[in-house]
């Protein structure tokens, strides 16, 4: 029956991603009203209830400005204030490439939306890949620069590793607040708007998605749980942010309460597991599996939720085809399911 629902939506969503806006694409320097919609009340939990309050900030109005793009593989830059300063004017404001849905005569379609959120290389070329991925699979995506990433990079400085647990509590602000950002936008269908990670962006996206149910649907690859474990015992990647962490004299003592504060296993029961999904590697050593694990049966996913691919931390690309097929059958079937529901 299930296989059954995704054809038929699958098909819908072929048919429906031919109509054409009219609209064209926003100018340069034009400007949308958003507001914060992050809703953490409900909480019974002490425990979840103290994570949220040291994660949220006050809801507000904020304003999205549309920008030329400074590369031609995306379409516009997105901007909009950060939730969370961290006093640097610079870093402070968020940028978003948006790789624009198109069709065959390359006009922009009103489709949804996945805000990606790439992993921890400089260049962001995972998350660019995914990006490219959907919009030929006739989804909007907006590639989110992490803080002290890409245009938000004060003089080609990178953020050393005493500041890693203040960049991610402002990193998940970002990416809750990017949901609200893209509704703004024209073109894009804001009945299902989605979030995708990988790898740190998985980390971040699995701690955002646990801030409320703002996102239709969550797509987390080769992320975990148990931060503090992994950091202490992951290979390579990372390794290296044990080092630098040593390196800028966080010890271990220190270090427990640091990452607690962005902890994704402490929310991770607020996600929607029905519309929830972890890709992981079996032979993963930067981010092990048993951390994935944690992060799963924390979200309360079933088997069918937590995807098991035979590669390692970064043999997965080679799954990268499937991925995106799997993002944009579920996102379709999400709607078509809604569709019903309505």
């Amino acid at each position: 029956m299930l296989s059954r629902v995704v054809v038929i939506a699958v098909a819908t969503f072929a048919v429906t991603s031919q109509i054409v806006n009219a609209q064209p694409l926003p100018a340069n320097g034009q400007q949308f009203e958003a507001r914060d919609s992050l809703d953490v009340a409900g909480e019974t939990s002490a425990d979840a209830k103290s994570c949220l309050q040291g994660l949220a900030w006050k809801n507000s109005k904020f304003t999205v400005t549309c920008e030329e793009p400074k590369h031609s593989r995306y379409d516009l830059l997105v901007r909009f204030p950060s939730p969370v300063a961290s006093g640097d004017p610079v870093n402070d404001r968020v940028a978003m490439e948006w790789f624009v849905a198109r069709d065959a005569n390359k006009q922009p379609l009103k489709r949804p939306a996945v805000v990606v959120v790439h992993e921890s290389g400089s260049n962001m070329a995972i998350g660019r890949l995914f990006a490219q991925g959907l919009r030929k699979r006739g989804l909007h995506a907006l590639m989110i620069q992490l803080p002290h990433y890409g245009d938000r990079r004060t003089d080609g400085k990178r953020p050393t590793g005493g500041n890693l647990t203040s960049m991610i509590r402002q990193a998940v602000a970002d990416v809750r607040r990017a949901r609200d950002a893209v509704a703004a936008l024209p073109h894009v269908d804001t009945t299902h708007i989605a979030l995708q990670g990988t790898s740190l962006g998985g980390i971040v996206s699995a701690t955002t998605a646990g801030l409320d149910r703002g996102y239709n649907s969550v797509f987390l690859l080769l992320a975990g749980g148990q931060l503090h474990d992994m950091i202490q015992n992951g290979e390579k990647d990372t390794a290296q942010v044990r080092n630098q962490l040593r390196r800028a004299g966080v010890t271990d003592e220190k270090l427990k309460p640091l990452l607690s504060v962005i902890e994704p296993t402490r929310i991770a029961h607020r996600v929607d597991p029905s519309r929830t999904w972890l890709y992981s590697g079996r032979h993963d050593r930067v981010i092990p599996l048993k951390n994935a694990t944690a992060l799963a049966a924390s979200a309360h996913l079933s088997k069918s939720h937590h995807i098991h691919m035979n590669a390692n931390h970064y043999s997965g690309i080679i799954y990268l085809p499937f991925v995106l097929n799997h993002i944009r059958d579920q996102i379709a079937a999400a709607r078509e399911a809604d569709t019903i529901s309505d």
